[in-house]
């Protein structure tokens, strides 16, 4: 059908008649300017996308009449440029693809069809343990293990690059995900089948929204959603409300990025953005450069909005010259941005568009700041770290307590390391990381740190040799400049080695401790310290023998390290005495902004990002010379223990299945607050006791090959198996933190997994109780996944996380939410009870269902499919069975 916005479309450059684009102001519609420029890019895709059909002309309106709509509720069609996966959901999504062929042709379909339809970039940045400490040969050597444990899964992913179209992948070893993305992937305006629009993504990852900082708009998406996406469906969304944030001042010489991003991830708390936009304005953007900017977006996730968005200005357009991009995409970048009212001068007011609500911070208040320590938005100024962390050891068990009693606050545990004599406290340091992408990306901290390591040294500084210290940076480039730069030695002298490229700390991938340190933290029952410069630091996440976990810029990780403790103030208290007997405060060598600026001016440059990203797809030899099959149907492995079919099609039929109530449910878990993806789903080590482990021992497997969780999300059996496996999960039927549960119906304690089996052999249908902001955390589809595996049909919960909501939506399982004022304690449930959920044949969004319980009761709950979208899915048994009858049929 022809678009109806056709008479919009109109050449660039009248030289090149060939690539046009939809300008958007021809629609001489007053209402485009008034737009939040993260709205116009919502409109500009559904205007080019246009077909009357997936998206309609009531779309456009309904978009371009934002400023009434953005409170209606109301649903939008979004069409993403392009879809970005990491390795650790590319699997997954290479499985379910491969796993959808067969089901498709098994309905009489055309297998050919499951094909990638849009750009799909897949970064390899896998996780690998941190094994090898201190070490000069540390990167060698844990690329080298991962190539080891991790060959099965690589081969998998490059047959996947030539079974499906559009899908480019980037390999092991060059940077983590969002980084690369930022440095290299971004188009920010696509030059495409003759037409220019803007560059715009969802991701696999909740922190996919770092590249909002360079005026892509991107957010994160649930690994299933993407899939979706990747085969030609537009994302269905609720129009949003956009919170202006207006950024005034210029900060003090000595704050980092870090401590801006934690400020504002407090104060965006406070405000309530969860489901929102955030778009940035104000002259104050203009001090922030695009590494500062993406630090903010990057942790958008940690303050609950969908997207916290930088319109391009002046200083993108550098940051894109910087990093080695092409200067004649540029010149078309800037010129067609223009024509479309999306460039920023962020000194001109007369830009400034409407917002829902417009907060703002005064960047001359910033002060230096960390953020723990079991919550990545609890932050702590470091001026109160020592009072803060004493504070939470003796107060009761929680977000900021660790239950001590008082007379144990101050209890020392010596130990023997390398044959010489420490002494472990409460707040001592056992792990300092600098990690991630939130900070790894910005040349300011990063030359910061190196800056503060090559003065320490020179003070006769040191760290304790029993400190677990690592550096993984974000990308190749980052390890280019504090080489040139002449850093890079003295952070190796305090231990600060290169070990990796990829998430590892942050996502608890440290390796093990030292044995002693783990005897003398066991033996004092200690509440020992992680130090990490990531964006992470949920229980159970970063290390299970560090119980406290504070994010800070990586400067501050250094200072850390060097003091060995948490409990210092830095302020009064000297960071350590050297050689000579000399006090050294931390601001003896804490380098300024005007320090840190002058390097960066001088050594990162575009040749580096030239010279690293030209051979990024070529350089790594082990994935070159990896072999891949080139069939288009994969061929599976009864015994491979990485790649395994999964069961999710196997009942599939042509025809719907009409929705049934839940009968007498039991429930499998009775959870609180804040239950994060990390609990339902963890990504790090497979414990030996744990259900996984025994599956894996009965495939013949020994420990030491056990890998991750995150490893292995392409086994089912072993996802299911880690589901709710995370030793921190704290479940009220056994009132302690503990991966188990009750068996209702005989009263024994069981691993969940176990019990969750027990359940299904009986014909149990289950239900999870939960509280506040269920799903919070990583985008992590297997979180949904899993339950779906252990035959949880429903989760009954007071609030949700936006994308894990959107995971079990796609699923197939019922996002169940109490009605306001409502909870588990306020209806007196004890979860001991059987629940039956009554679903009507006609259902409509949000609606409310009766819940009948044995002992009698009754309640309302509201059904949250928030779209008719997402009730389709839900009829469907989920979104991808949605797409295979669909595919079969046409």
């Amino acid at each position: 059908m022809t678009n109806p916005y056709a008479h919009t479309v109109e050449p660039l450059d009248p030289q090149k008649p060939d690539h046009k684009f939809f300008n958007l102001r021809k629609l001489k519609d007053p209402r485009y300017e008034q737009l939040p420029f993260s709205i116009r890019v919502l409109l500009e895709s559904a205007v080019r996308n246009c077909d009357q059909f997936l998206v309609k002309q009531d779309d456009v309106e309904k978009i371009l009449n934002w400023k009434v709509t953005q409170s209606q509720t109301v649903e939008v069609p979004f069409r993403p440029a392009r879809v970005i996966l990491q390795d650790f959901t590319g699997v997954p999504a290479v499985v379910d693809f491969a796993a959808m062929r067969d089901a498709v042709k098994k309905l009489q379909g055309d297998p050919e069809k499951i094909n990638p339809v849009c750009p799909a970039d897949l970064v390899i940045d896998h996780s690998i343990q941190v094994d090898f400490n201190r070490k000069s040969d540390s990167l060698q050597k844990n690329q080298d293990l991962e190539f080891e444990r991790n060959r099965e899964r690589f081969e998998f992913l490059k047959w996947g690059s030539k079974a499906f179209r559009n899908m480019r992948i980037i390999p092991p070893g060059s940077g983590i995900v969002h980084q690369v993305n930022l440095e290299y992937l971004a188009r920010v305006v696509f030059d495409q089948d003759g037409f220019y629009y803007p560059d715009s993504l969802v991701g696999t990852d909740s922190h996919t929204t770092m590249i909002d900082g360079l005026g892509v708009l991107g957010w994160g998406v649930g690994g299933i959603e993407a899939e979706a996406v990747m085969l030609g469906q537009p994302i269905s969304m609720v129009l949003p409300e956009v919170i202006g944030y207006r950024l005034l001042g210029t900060p003090d010489k000595y704050i980092t990025s870090t401590d801006i991003v934690l400020t504002v991830t407090k104060h965006l708390r406070q405000v309530g953005v969860v489901g929102k936009f955030v778009e940035f304005f104000g002259p104050g953007v203009a001090q922030l450069s695009i590494a500062d900017r993406a630090t903010i977006a990057n942790m958008c996730p940690e303050y609950g909005a969908t997207a916290a968005f930088f319109p391009v200005d002046q200083i993108s357009i550098q940051y894109l010259k910087q990093t080695g991009r092409d200067m004649e995409k540029l010149s078309y970048i800037e010129k067609y941005l223009k024509a479309v009212g999306m460039f920023r001068d962020y000194s001109n007011t007369a830009q400034d568009p409407q917002f829902t609500q417009v907060v703002e911070l005064d960047l001359t208040t910033v002060e230096p700041c960390c953020s723990g320590p079991k919550r990545p938005h609890d932050r702590v100024s470091v001026a109160e770290m020592k009072k803060d962390f004493e504070t939470c050891l003796v107060a009761k068990q929680g977000f900021k307590g660790f239950q001590v009693s008082p007379d144990r606050c101050d209890v020392q545990v010596p130990f023997q390391f390398n044959g010489a004599e420490y002494s472990l406290a409460h707040g001592s340091v056992v792990i300092a990381a600098i990690t991630s992408c939130t900070n790894t990306s910005n040349p300011s901290v990063m030359l910061g740190a190196g800056l503060l390591a090559q003065k320490a040294v020179q003070a006769g500084l040191t760290v304790k040799p029993y400190i677990k210290t690592s550096l993984s940076p974000g990308s190749g480039v980052v390890t280019y400049y504090l080489k040139e730069s002449g850093v890079m030695d003295f952070l190796s002298q305090l231990g600060f080695e290169v070990v990796g490229y990829g998430c590892m700390t942050c996502i608890g991938n440290s390796g093990p401790l030292p044995e002693p340190v783990v005897e003398a933290i066991t033996q004092g029952d200690l509440v020992a310290a992680g130090v990490l410069s990531g964006n992470r630091n949920f229980e159970g996440r970063v290390h299970p023998n560090t119980r406290a976990n504070y994010l800070a810029s990586p400067p501050l990780v250094i200072a850390y390290a060097i003091a060995g403790t948490v409990r210092i103030d830095f302020e009064k208290q000297p960071l350590a005495v050297n050689s000579e007997g000399k006090e050294v405060y931390l601001r003896d060598i804490w380098p300024t902004r005007e320090e840190i600026q002058a390097v960066e001016r001088q050594f990162v440059i575009p040749t580096m990002f030239k010279e690293v990203y030209e051979k990024v797809e070529k350089v790594n030899e082990r994935w070159n010379s990896l072999k891949a099959p080139s069939d288009k149907l994969y061929t599976w492995d009864p015994n491979s223990t990485y790649i395994k079919s999964p069961p999710f099609f196997d009942e599939l039929t042509r025809e719907l299945q009409t929705p049934k109530p839940i009968t007498d449910a039991y429930v499998l878990l009775n959870l609180g607050d804040s239950v994060t993806t990390d609990h339902i789903s963890p990504a790090g080590n497979i414990a030996r006791n744990s259900s996984a482990a025994r599956y894996l021992t009965s495939r013949g497997l020994t420990a030491r090959e056990f890998n991750s969780y995150g490893s292995r999300r392409g086994n089912d059996a072993v996802m299911a198996r880690g589901t709710f496996a995370n030793i921190r999960l704290f479940n009220k039927f056994i009132n302690k933190q503990s991966p188990t549960t009750i068996y209702l119906p005989t009263g024994e304690t069981l691993d969940v997994f176990d019990a969750a089996e027990k359940y299904q052999q009986a014909g149990h249908p289950l239900l999870i109780l939960a509280g506040k902001e269920y799903g919070s955390g990583s985008s992590r589809d297997w979180a949904a996944k899993g339950p779906f595996l252990l035959g949880i049909k429903a989760v009954l919960a007071e609030s949700y996380e936006r994308i894990h909501r959107s995971n079990l939506v796609g699923m197939g399982v019922i996002p169940l939410e109490y009605l306001p004022g409502d909870s588990a304690e306020s209806l007196g449930l004890s979860g001991r009870e059987r629940y039956t959920v009554m679903i009507p044949p006609q259902l409509k969004p949000r609606m409310t269902v009766d819940i009948k319980l044995d002992t009698g009761k009754t309640f309302q709950a509201r059904m949250r499919f928030d779209t008719d979208v997402e009730l389709t899915y839900f009829h469907h048994g989920g979104i991808l069975n949605y797409m295979i009858r669909k595919m079969s049929e046409n």
